[in-house]
């Protein structure tokens, strides 16, 4: 196997951090997710893997469902799949599992050559409890709901009863448990816990158990001075939930006690079989820090996930479902959510054009993966095609990321990549590259000092930093120039060539040197699909 200089560099920087010996990636080997200088990779078998998701419709993991699903992966060229798994169909009676659905959906991955993220639905999905096995619903004494302020029924599981933490812990044990077994190959590369844990319709349960919790003292885990500082409360704070958080006390307990019930649940599990697991958010305004009556509380928002990462330490990520509007919100989100101590994944995507566009920041970002929502639509005729519409912008991208899919993730984790998305006043916007600047105009691939016609805000570029001078160009819906920066700064510069080709095995093939109309007027433009060009710049 031939080893690309990339590889050998990304070899040299990660030895020291994961502590092993990869070499060029032992199949079979375990998925995990490693940090250097606050930078995260995920490694399968062995390198750094960028997933290149779609996540199924709520209940398209069954068996009759799943042929229009591999029919959408296979439009989108992802190579990776998230679905659930239910626990009614997993537990149907206490204590008696059937895992004949994670069997199909391992069995039915591996023939069509995709890695798959399960998505665990169990006490939450989407705040409420509705993917528990009947005979746990039909107990409501047993396993119950949330009370609301007014003694009102709500809709979301309580996340302070013992008997329904111990109960998913069974569950999601057993599963990981067989997936050991099952999975030699590791089809399953991460695993999500519960979706969007939280509830709606109360910002925290009201009931008398719940209350007295509320009315003790908050525990010492939260009361460390860099939780403290992190939720902006005064180092050495100490008494009630209300006393220490004021406000924020509701939102602030049901965040802690939601973390601590899946945080046990992913524990759990990792002690049955350690593959990476994570949470998915259901988001809130990121910029105007609304109060927690206004959107799911207690689930990972950006405002609590101290307080998740404090409550609930098995977990690799918490991860935001972006369906907000607008390239601030989303872009503002995206800055929340990578951190130092939390790899950036994009699980949910909401299926429309203009959020293609944010792959290319993720990647920049180091950020292990992206996902659109639904991609499976079924239908035929005019219906599929319809569908085939939507799913284009990411499957364009995904098509020309899949064979370069190795090199991007190390060169994220490198931090060798920047970006830029196009906004809704169509700016243009600068790319500092050290020696040089790269000047991005939106609108389409025409000249530099034409009049752009613009269509909708989609047009984005990722620049790889190959060396001081040489740089790799990802783009559509643009235009770029460059000018010498440093010591170089306001001199003549040309290129010394513009390569257009496409990775091939993590080699770059050359389709043809451009020139001409096609680099003159400052440089190349960009049109609706991917290109990957390869300039070398000089300073005359």
């Amino acid at each position: 196997m031939k080893i690309t200089k990339t590889v050998t560099l990304w070899l040299i920087l990660i030895l020291p951090v994961i502590g092993e010996t990869v070499g060029q990636g032992t199949a079979g080997s375990m998925p995990k997710i490693v940090e250097k200088d606050g930078r995260h990779a995920l490694l399968v078998d062995g390198k750094p893997f960028l997933m290149l998701g779609g996540q199924v419709h709520n209940s398209s993991a069954w068996p009759g469902m799943l042929p229009q699903v591999w029919t959408a992966v296979e439009q989108l060229h992802l190579n990776t799949l998230e679905v659930p798994i239910y626990w009614e169909q997993v537990e149907p009676q206490p204590a008696k599992f059937d895992f004949s659905l994670v069997n199909i959906l391992l069995n039915q991955a591996r023939q069509h050559k995709v890695h798959l993220v399960l998505l665990w639905f169990a006490t939450w999905k989407n705040g409420s409890n509705h993917y528990m096995p009947g005979w746990m619903k039909s107990d409501a004494a047993k396993f119950p709901n949330i009370t609301g302020q007014n003694g009102q029924p709500v809709d979301s599981p309580s996340p302070n009863v013992k008997a329904t933490m111990e109960a998913d812990i069974k569950a999601f044990s057993a599963v990981m448990r067989y997936l050991k077994n099952a999975d030699l190959q590791h089809t399953v590369i991460m695993v999500q816990v519960e979706n969007e844990s939280g509830a709606w319709g109360s910002v925290r349960d009201y009931s008398a158990f719940a209350q007295k919790l509320f009315d003790g003292p908050v525990p010492a885990g939260l009361l460390k001075p860099e939780v403290l500082k992190a939720l902006n409360v005064r180092v050495g704070t100490e008494g009630s939930w209300q006393k220490v958080f004021g406000e924020r006390a509701d939102e602030y307990f049901q965040a802690w006690s939601v973390a601590r019930f899946v945080g046990q649940v992913a524990a759990a599990g990792k002690a049955e079989y350690a593959l990476p697991m994570y949470v998915n958010a259901a988001l809130r305004d990121p910029l105007s820090n609304p109060m927690a009556n206004t959107y799911e509380s207690g689930g990972p928002t950006d405002n609590v996930i101290p307080i998740w990462k404090a409550a609930a330490p098995a977990l690799d990520l918490v991860a935001p479902d972006i369906y907000l509007p607008g390239s601030e919100k989303v872009l503002k989100v995206i800055d929340l959510y990578d951190r130092p101590d939390n790899p950036l994944f994009v699980p949910e995507a909401a299926l429309i054009a203009d959020n293609a566009k944010y792959l290319y920041e993720v990647i920049a970002r180091g950020g292990i993966g992206f996902s659109p929502f639904g991609i499976d639509e079924g239908g035929s005729g005019a219906t599929a095609a319809k569908h085939a519409e939507r799913l284009a912008p990411f499957a364009n991208e995904y098509a020309m990321a899949a064979p370069m899919m190795r090199e991007l993730a190390a060169w994220g984790f490198e931090g060798k990549i920047k970006a830029v998305v196009e906004r809704e006043d169509h700016g243009g916007q600068t790319i500092d590259l050290g020696s040089w600047q790269c000047i991005v105009s939106f609108g389409g691939p025409g000249r530099a000092n034409a009049a752009p016609v613009y269509d909708r805000p989609s047009g984005k570029l990722m620049i790889v930093k190959l060396s001081e001078n040489k740089f790799l160009l990802i783009g559509t819906g643009c235009h770029i120039t460059f000018r010498p920066g440093g010591v170089n700064a306001g001199k003549a510069w040309e290129y010394l060539d513009v390569e257009e080709g496409h990775y091939e095995n993590g080699v770059f093939k050359l389709l043809r040197i451009l020139n001409g109309d096609e680099t003159d007027w400052g440089g190349p433009g960009f049109g609706a699909v991917p290109t990957v060009l390869r300039a070398t710049l000089v300073v005359r």
